[in-house]
């Protein structure tokens, strides 16, 4: 990452000194190099705001709030998870899917729906 590029993505108003900027830029280039695939952007990007928020905000209420909205993340994980199974598990017996075709459908593999179904 170039500087004009970091500065781009940090907008006008990003309260950051020069020795700061230089800081960001040397960590935006060590993301880089942790996330080098075109699919890894996402991941980037959530490393790279990380960085900069560590800059100008509190550690303790940046990192309270990531994992806050980790845990928030695992439990919406976990409800659509029990709502597939019993999808899942209502569908298959109705003869309205299969096994692979749902697994397919609902993004996971074929060995968890057979858990969900008891055949595992």
């Amino acid at each position: 990452m170039q500087q004009y590029e970091l500065e781009a993505w940090l907008g006008d108003d990003h309260g950051l000194t020069e020795d700061q900027l230089t800081e960001l830029l040397h960590t935006a280039n060590e993301i880089d190099d942790q996330y080098p695939d075109e699919d890894d952007r996402d991941d980037r990007d959530a490393a790279l705001t990380a960085a900069y928020r560590l800059m100008v905000e509190a550690p303790d209420a940046l990192t309270a709030e990531l994992a806050a909205a980790r845990t928030a993340a695992r439990a919406a994980e976990r409800k659509a998870l029990v709502a597939l199974r019993q999808v899942a598990v209502t569908r298959i017996a109705n003869g309205d899917a299969t096994e692979s075709g749902f697994a397919q459908q609902a993004g996971v593999d074929r060995m968890t729906v057979r858990r969900w179904l008891g055949k595992r």
